[in-house]
C-alpha cells in the first residue's frame, strides 16, 4: 500500500478535490462539505496517496456563544471527515485524517469567548454507517437527527393576509442585525446564528431575509438565497414565542417560496430537527417532502 501523506489543501487541490467529491457522492448521499473561501482552507486537510487525494477532513466553528450567555451554553465545532468509498472501513486512514482535525479543532478553541465549554461535532446521513462509528469510537455520543426537506414544483403559495398591525418586508440596510441576532438567540440561545455566519450568509447568491414586524419590532424572520446548484435555500425560520400560532411562520415560508421562484427556482431546500413536529407540519402543508436524514453525534474537546 501507498505511504499516506496528510497535508493542508492548497489552491492546486481544486481539480482533484472536485472528482473526489464526484467519486464519494455519485452513487451514496453524504454529508461533504465543499472547502469554501480561502480564509476556511487552515482548517481542511487531505490525504494523498500516489498522488491521489483519498479523504479529506474539514473543521469548523459552527456555534460561537456570545459572551454574556448563560454559562450553560456551549461552543460547537464541527468536523467534517470524508474517504473515496473503498475506503469507507478503512479506520486507519479516517485516523491518520482525525488527528489534526482534533488539533485543528483545539486551536480553534483557543480563539472562543469563555467561560462556556466547547463540544465538538459530526454530522452524517444516517446510512453512513462507517463514519458514524468511528467516531462513536472515539468517544462521541448521538446527540440529534435532522431531516432535509425539498419541495419540488413551481407552483406557488398564496400567503394569507398579515392580520393587523403585523408589517413584513424584505431584508433592507437599514434592518438591524444587532436586533436580529438577539431575536435569533432568543429562539435558539443553544445554537445562535452569530455575527459571522449571518454575515455568510448575507454573500449567497440572491440572498434576503423577510422581516415581520409590530409596531417596528422585529416579532419573526425568514432566510432565503440560491445555491451553487440554482436551487433555493431556506434557512433561520423563526417567530418569537408571543407571536406564534397566528399564521406568521406560513405567511414568511408563503413570501420566501415565491420569492425563490421569482429567482428562477424550481426546488427548495431547508433543514429541521426531526423532533420539531409544529415545524414538520408546517413545511409539509407548503409541499415540502423529507429527502433525507442526517444523524448528529458529539463530545466535549
Amino acid at each position: 500500500m501507498a505511504e499516506t501523506e496528510v497535508r493542508l489543501f492548497t489552491r492546486e487541490d481544486f481539480g482533484q478535490l472536485g472528482e473526489m467529491y464526484q467519486v464519494v457522492t455519485a452513487n451514496d448521499d453524504v454529508v461533504f462539505w465543499w472547502v469554501g473561501e480561502e480564509a476556511e482552507w487552515p482548517n481542511v486537510f487531505l490525504a494523498i496517496e500516489g498522488g491521489r487525494i483519498v479523504g479529506k477532513g474539514q473543521a469548523s466553528v459552527m456555534t460561537e456563544i456570545p459572551p454574556g450567555s448563560s454559562a450553560e451554553r456551549e461552543h460547537v465545532i464541527f468536523l467534517n471527515l470524508k474517504t473515496l468509498p473503498h475506503r469507507a472501513a478503512d479506520y486507519s486512514l479516517h485516523e491518520r485524517l482525525y488527528e489534526p482535525l482534533l488539533q485543528r479543532a483545539h486551536a480553534l478553541k483557543q480563539a472562543l469567548p469563555g467561560p462556556y465549554r466547547t463540544m465538538i461535532a459530526v454530522g452524517n446521513r444516517s446510512t453512513e454507517t462507517h463514519n458514524n462509528a468511528f467516531f462513536q469510537s472515539k468517544g462521541f455520543v448521538y446527540w440529534k437527527s435532522l431531516y432535509t426537506m425539498r419541495r419540488e414544483g413551481s407552483s406557488s403559495i398564496e400567503p394569507a393576509p398579515l392580520a393587523s398591525p403585523y408589517r413584513c418586508s424584505p431584508w433592507n440596510s437599514e434592518d438591524g442585525v444587532d436586533e436580529y441576532l438577539a431575536a435569533d438567540r432568543e429562539i435558539w440561545p443553544e445554537a445562535p446564528i452569530g455575527r459571522e455566519a449571518f454575515a455568510a450568509r448575507q454573500k449567497k447568491a440572491s440572498w434576503t431575509a423577510f422581516v415581520v414586524r409590530e409596531h417596528g419590532l422585529l416579532v419573526g424572520s425568514i432566510m432565503a438565497w440560491v445555491d451553487e446548484d440554482g436551487d433555493g435555500a431556506i434557512e433561520d425560520v423563526f417567530v418569537r414565542e408571543p407571536w406564534r400560532k397566528q399564521g406568521i411562520a406560513a405567511y414568511l415560508l408563503a413570501r420566501a417560496l415565491a420569492y425563490l421562484q421569482a429567482c428562477g427556482c424550481a426546488t427548495a431546500t431547508l433543514q429541521v430537527e426531526t423532533a420539531n413536529q409544529s415545524a414538520l407540519s408546517l413545511y409539509r402543508a407548503a409541499g415540502f417532502q423529507v429527502e433525507s436524514e442526517e444523524a448528529r453525534y458529539r463530545r466535549e474537546l
